[in-house]
């Protein structure tokens, strides 16, 4: 009698077990679970035991943007400052606007390796997309401005952008009639100041928001919309891959700063990151979790624009990031320098089909490229 019951127990726990690994392989299942906006009954994220489990949010729809209280939203002061984006007057030359570098018919960067600006000269890192800005805790790659209206006189004054003093940016504005009435629309009167033109701007970046990208539609419930592949990928991205550690929350980015091995210690192209701004040794070779949402269209990727695909991306972080240090920089004595890579980064033993389903899964974040009419530029 005690065979048969352990007999019978054996089978169940077999079956059972059996069950459930196959819940997480079976694309069926995986298609019927992910396809809700609930994301607590989907299957549990592999999160690193790094990973802060009670500040983690996972990846889903976008939130409302909320406009902060000393700048609210006004349809007047979003079309004041979307004219604002796209006047290259701001600039020394009058040739470089905001949109220069933050073109929307290309997903709002420019799709070059790192950007050109005054007088050709070409800035020190990638432009990243300010689509989704609103959800940014931090602007630029290191981070080094905190809010989107101390962000907008950054590229006015910085001599490799706009290379423009801000009084002299302000009155060329000034000087033009057509902009009072848009002035006055937005803040009561038609006072030109520094500090209206970068709350106008910031105003229309808040507004720059992707909706209804393909990962949001089939969220929404729309199951057959993905393929096997873009449900394995999503799968993929929230387990095996360990993509789900730093591109998390429905920003895709979890607003902090990492070392992935990408500061090219002792390269012509040496970058420190967060560490020019915080002088904080942790911090060396630190740059922030880009956003992945628009991340098809935004290439070439990483700080320094040095990847043309996102296979070499996804294969970079599937080696395990590899960050070889020449050791005439060590002997020249720069040893206490050596940034230290993430613990987060580890060998992730993706086959090509696994490589293939995370890259197709992030190709469903992009949304189209869009045009902006401003026809109604002010002239004069």
């Amino acid at each position: 009698m005690k065979k048969i019951i352990f007999l019978v127990l054996a089978t169940w726990l077999l079956f059972n077990c059996k069950k459930k690994e196959d819940t997480y392989t079976d694309i069926s299942y995986l298609r019927e679970i992910y396809a809700q906006t609930d994301t607590s009954k989907w299957p549990l994220p592999s999160l690193d035991s790094l990973i802060d489990k009670s500040e983690f949010q996972d990846i889903g729809l976008l939130p409302k943007v909320k406009y902060p209280a000393d700048n609210p939203y006004s349809k007047e002061k979003k079309e004041l400052g979307k004219f604002l984006f796209f006047d290259a007057r701001l600039s020394k030359s009058g040739q470089v606007a905001c949109a220069s570098c933050h073109n929307p018919e290309l997903a709002w960067t420019d799709n070059i390796t790192r950007s050109f600006g005054h007088h050709r000269l070409t800035s020190k890192r990638n432009a990243m997309t300010i689509k989704n800005v609103a959800f940014a805790h931090t602007l630029f790659w290191d981070g080094s401005s905190n809010s989107l209206e101390h962000q907008a006189s950054f590229p006015i004054v910085d001599p490799v952008e706009m290379n423009t003093a801000t009084n002299i940016a302000v009155k060329n504005i000034a000087q033009i009639k057509a902009y009072r009435p848009l002035f006055k629309k937005a803040f009561d009167d038609e006072k030109v100041t520094l500090e209206r033109i970068s709350k106008a701007i910031a105003t229309y970046e808040r507004s720059i928001v992707s909706r209804n990208s393909k990962f949001d539609r089939f969220i929404k419930g729309k199951k057959e919309l993905f393929t096997d592949q873009e449900v394995l990928g999503l799968h993929l991205f929230r387990t095996k891959a360990r993509c789900i550690n730093c591109h998390n929350t429905p920003y895709f980015s979890d607003n902090q700063f990492h070392n992935d091995g990408q500061a090219l210690f002792g390269g012509k192209d040496e970058d420190f990151g967060r560490y020019y701004f915080t002088q904080n040794k942790e911090d060396l070779g630190k740059f922030k979790t880009p956003t992945l949402r628009e991340v098809s269209m935004t290439g070439p990727w990483m700080h320094h624009g040095h990847f043309p695909s996102l296979l070499d991306v996804v294969e970079f972080y599937n080696l395990g990031n590899p960050a070889p240090i020449q050791k005439r920089y060590l002997d020249a004595g720069r040893d206490s320098l050596i940034p230290k890579t993430s613990p987060l980064l580890k060998r992730l033993h993706l086959s090509k089909e696994e490589v293939q389903a995370v890259i197709a899964f992030m190709e469903t974040l992009s949304t189209r490229t869009q045009r902006v009419n401003i026809s109604k530029m002010p002239k004069s």
